[in-house]
């Protein structure tokens, strides 16, 4: 019989696996590898907050809560819903996503500039019009910088909340200087650079921000009716909750009204308790990345961020 600390081990094991496959696809451990054990420069050296954030369990209500908040500006979930194939192929997208985002923050230079290539290609393709006749392109820099804006944000915001070590007011600044350098490589329209730009550019594009049947439909998939086996369930319950209460009051009465969603009735302490419960346990169960990201043979930062 085994002992309770090896069945202990399995589980977390266990449960590690399902939640890394779950984010990052089948390939996500031979990628992992190559991203954080290649040689060379980095953009963002060991020390950035960048690093520290993206690193982080909270990361999984950021990205919730930056989907949710995105999906607020019309014509960027028009082209959303017509290009991304989010409902075809949920996993697929999170899959590169969390695949982009782990290689802009820890890969190679290299690797980061390959990486945001093939996406500035695959942007200059999609173009459209909203059901209202409003024309769109994936490369605008003003939806870029949207987009851009609304994970910034999210992500900052999940982590102060729900990150093991929360940055200080410097650290929040040096963070959001570390995703301009990404955000401005794809092309995003003048990316926040500290804690006041930030705010400065979503109230900027407040006035363009309102719910449609577009996100309306895209918050029941999220919030409702998520693609998952019975067992995660519960988890992702208290994961939607606490993303819905990271929001701005405006966008979460904007996100939820009507969906009929658990998250839009659950209480912001419960919500906060759920968020804690969720990320603590997959920050458990997850394996620390490999540990000779940003180095040199040896040993010494060689990053150029």
């Amino acid at each position: 019989m085994a002992s309770p600390t090896t069945a202990v081990r399995r589980i977390r094991r266990q449960a590690g696996e399902a939640v890394f496959l779950r984010v990052a696809g089948p390939d996500g451990a031979r990628n992992r590898e190559r991203i954080h054990s290649t040689p060379g420069p980095r953009w963002f050296a060991p020390d950035r907050p960048v690093r520290r954030v993206h690193g982080d369990a909270s990361m999984f209500v950021g990205g919730l809560a930056a989907l949710l908040l995105q999906s607020l500006h019309p014509v960027a979930m028009a082209a959303v819903a017509a290009h991304s194939g989010y409902r075809g192929d949920p996993w697929g997208r999170l899959h590169r996503t969390s695949t982009f985002l782990a290689v802009t923050t820890f890969g190679t230079s290299a690797d980061a500039e390959a990486a945001v290539a093939r996406v500035r290609a695959v942007h200059a393709r999609v173009r459209g019009r909203t059901a209202d006749g409003v024309p769109y392109r994936a490369d605008d820099p003003e939806l870029l910088g949207w987009v851009h804006v609304a994970e910034a944000d999210c992500f900052l915001r999940a982590h102060q909340r729900y990150g093991r070590q929360p940055l200080d007011p410097a650290g929040c600044d040096a963070y959001l200087a570390d995703t301009a350098r990404v955000a401005r490589a794809l092309g995003a329209d003048r990316p926040p650079r500290d804690v006041r730009e930030l705010a400065v550019r979503m109230a900027g594009y407040r006035p363009a921000l309102r719910p449609t049947d577009a996100s309306r439909d895209t918050a029941r998939f999220l919030l409702t009716d998520p693609p998952l086996p019975g067992a995660a369930r519960l988890p992702y319950a208290l994961l939607a909750a606490a993303a819905v209460d990271l929001l701005p009051g405006w966008a979460r009465t904007a996100v939820t009204a009507g969906s009929g969603a658990a998250a839009e009735r659950m209480p912001g302490v419960a919500a906060r308790a759920g968020g804690h419960a969720v990320t603590r346990a997959i920050r458990w169960a997850l394996p620390p990345a490999p540990g000779r990201a940003g180095q040199d043979p040896a040993g010494q930062d060689s990053s150029s961020g």
